[in-house]
């Protein structure tokens, strides 16, 4: 077991030598093979899509249509399946009217066990004491006039490589289960059943086709059938399967002559027929559900992953995990296969839920024809972002690996908001696919820097990023008598006064400050008075309706009619002010009056939105703006 990693497992007083993951598919390259393509010639040196993969589990998620699936099936291109999936090259296969698309693998972290299975082939990386193993395969399809020229894999340090042997290839196959995978199809009894072929792979049976009690217990099948089939009452009358059997019999003898008649027994009686005549399912379950099901197939091959005494490749590729499961059964799976340490997985999802219960490290997002790996070494957060963001990345703001662009805020005012705001200017944030995430407090660079690459290439999704500048337009000042002692109110609580404060350069500071923060796609957009809600009420074009909304349905015991201003100015000092019910009350107001104008109830709109320089709610349009792409 020298250079081995093992852990031994205790079973009722057995022992068994259990492999850790060792070799691993470590970084995938593409040229010209789906969307990962370019109109130039290949250049070997600049790959179209050059992704490293993590040791365990990967999980590729993004919009529709932006590689992930091509991404699963260039490595099942080159490495086919256990399950004899049919791959084949197809002219779809190549970008545009490219002529050649070649797709690299590499593997490393391989043992002496596994290095054994392909020692013609193997490179080598570092000096002395530390030179490792790898290998490298290519695989590079060449098609003229819409013919496709036949080729097969290749490993190599250099760039054309050698032919794989057929024994070599048994090694590097990866196990997949397709999109709306049939789950019951692959548990029944069936010739070539997926169940079989897993069992038969299992030490359980594995070279042991002669010497398995399940061939004992068949055995004594045609024994029970032939009693079964020749039994006859004690008044000597034929039993059910003797009647059967006679109807027959009388026709064969029709055929052939009196002295014909038939035998029933159990045909092959190999172990792979035998386990061909099994099915799975789960005990209790009398008509399990589409889920259940497809967690049951998913159990049953980690049990072909994790099989004993293999020294080949333990890849799993999954696509659409969340098939026919519950959000919570997703969550139940994901944090499962988080704990598999013997194989590595490598799974595509359009699940937010998914996404929300991930480690950051584990994510890969797929975005612009390119493809972006979490883990701490690509992006610009620091380790203490992925500690926060493995508690508060819940599935709300899980959305945002989905999107086309993202807005993030402070708070549920501006969520609420934002959506009715751009209606009103003509967009619409569902239809452009953009995210709005309320990370309920200041700390925009945990999710803002997610974004931020430590090197080319960088992320495009466009990140507006929407803040108060929080800086103060009137003081609380204390009410004091001649005497300088604090005058009290009715209810003995000391009394103050507000007043305005001028702050313009503060401002202006302040809001230098927060749009410096703006880096590559990342764009901060700063409140350029005090907060949403001040900035509301200094806004030419709402100005009248936020007013309104304040006096009407939201502090009505207040003095508004006295001095608005400092009476909204005390309510933000004091925390007093129902921000998310005055967001709510101007979004339906807005909404209504759009929704008139549409139906052609009103010759114009009410409320109009001003794009304006001068407006003070001109940060939230130009914010919409950015991330949409207008």
């Amino acid at each position: 077991m020298s250079g081995s990693k093992y852990i031994i497992l205790y079973l009722r007083g057995v022992y068994k030598p259990y492999q850790i993951l060792s070799v691993y598919l470590s970084n995938i390259k593409l040229w010209n093979f789906r969307k990962f393509g370019s109109d130039s010639e290949i250049e070997l040196d600049k790959p179209n899509l050059d992704l490293n993969l993590t040791k365990g589990l990967n999980v590729i998620i993004g919009e529709n249509d932006s590689g992930k699936t091509a991404i699963i099936d260039a490595i099942k291109l080159v490495l086919k399946t256990h399950s004899y999936d049919y791959i084949r090259v197809d002219d779809k296969d190549f970008f545009k009217e490219a002529s050649r698309f070649r797709i690299e693998l590499t593997f490393e972290d391989l043992i002496p066990e596994e290095a054994k299975n392909f020692t013609e082939w193997l490179s080598w990386n570092g000096t002395g004491e530390n030179v490792k193993p790898f290998l490298k395969l290519n695989y590079d399809v060449k098609r003229q006039a819409k013919k496709i020229f036949p080729t097969d894999v290749k490993a190599g340090v250099d760039d054309d490589g050698y032919l794989l042997t057929a024994e070599a290839k048994e090694y590097l196959k990866a196990t997949y289960l397709k999109p709306l995978r049939d789950a019951e199809n692959e548990l029944i009894a069936k010739r070539n059943s997926r169940l079989s072929q897993i069992l038969l792979g299992d030490e359980a049976f594995k070279g042991k086709e002669q010497d398995n009690e399940l061939l004992q217990i068949f055995s004594g099948l045609k024994d029970e059938l032939e009693k079964y089939f020749n039994d006859v009452d004690i008044a000597g009358q034929p039993k059910a399967g003797k009647q059967i059997k006679d109807k027959i019999d009388g026709y064969i003898q029709s055929f052939y002559g009196n002295d014909y008649e038939t035998e029933f027994g159990a045909t092959s009686n190999d172990i792979k027929s035998i386990l061909e005549k099994l099915a799975l399912s789960l005990k209790g379950e009398t008509n399990p559900g589409l889920g259940t099901l497809n967690r049951l197939f998913m159990a049953t091959e980690l049990l072909h992953l994790n099989k004993l005494n293999w020294s080949g490749l333990r890849l799993g590729l999954v696509e659409e995990l969340e098939a026919h499961l519950h959000p919570q059964a997703q969550m139940q799976v994901i944090e499962a296969l988080q704990k598999q340490e013997t194989i590595q997985l490598i799974l595509t999802t359009h699940s937010p839920n998914l996404a929300s219960k991930l480690k950051l490290e584990n994510l890969i997002i797929c975005n612009n024809v390119n493809a972006f790996p979490m883990g701490e070494a690509y992006t610009k957060l620091g380790s203490d972002s992925y500690k926060f963001l493995e508690k508060f990345l819940d599935t709300t703001k899980a959305n945002l690996f989905f999107a086309k662009g993202v807005i993030l805020v402070e708070g549920w005012a501006e969520e609420i908001l934002i959506p009715s705001i751009a209606k009103s200017i003509g967009i619409n944030l569902t239809e452009k696919g953009i995210s709005i995430v309320n990370i309920g407090h200041t700390g925009f660079d945990h999710y803002a820097k997610i974004y931020l690459r430590t090197k080319e290439p960088d992320m495009e999704i466009p990140v507006a990023v929407i803040t108060d500048c929080d800086i103060r337009e009137y003081k609380k000042d204390l009410k004091v008598d001649d005497d300088g002692k604090p005058i009290k109110n009715d209810k003995g609580k000391n009394q103050y006064d507000y007043i305005k404060i001028d702050v313009d350069k503060g401002t202006e500071e302040a809001i230098t400050d927060i749009t410096s923060k703006s880096e590559k796609n990342i764009k901060y957009f700063s409140a350029p008075k005090w907060t949403l809600e001040y900035s509301l009420f200094k806004s030419v074009s709402l100005t009248s309706l936020f007013q309104k909304v304040v006096k009407d349905s939201v502090h009505k015991g207040t003095d508004w009619e006295t001095d608005f201003e400092k009476a909204l100015a005390e309510k933000l000092i004091n925390k007093g002010l129902d921000k998310t019910k005055i967001a709510y009350e101007m979004a339906n107001a807005v909404d209504e009056d759009l929704k008139k104008f549409e139906n052609g109830e009103i010759d114009a709109k009410s409320i109009i939105i001003s794009e304006k320089d001068e407006d003070t709610i001109n940060y939230l349009v130009k914010a919409i703006k950015y991330a949409t792409g207008n």
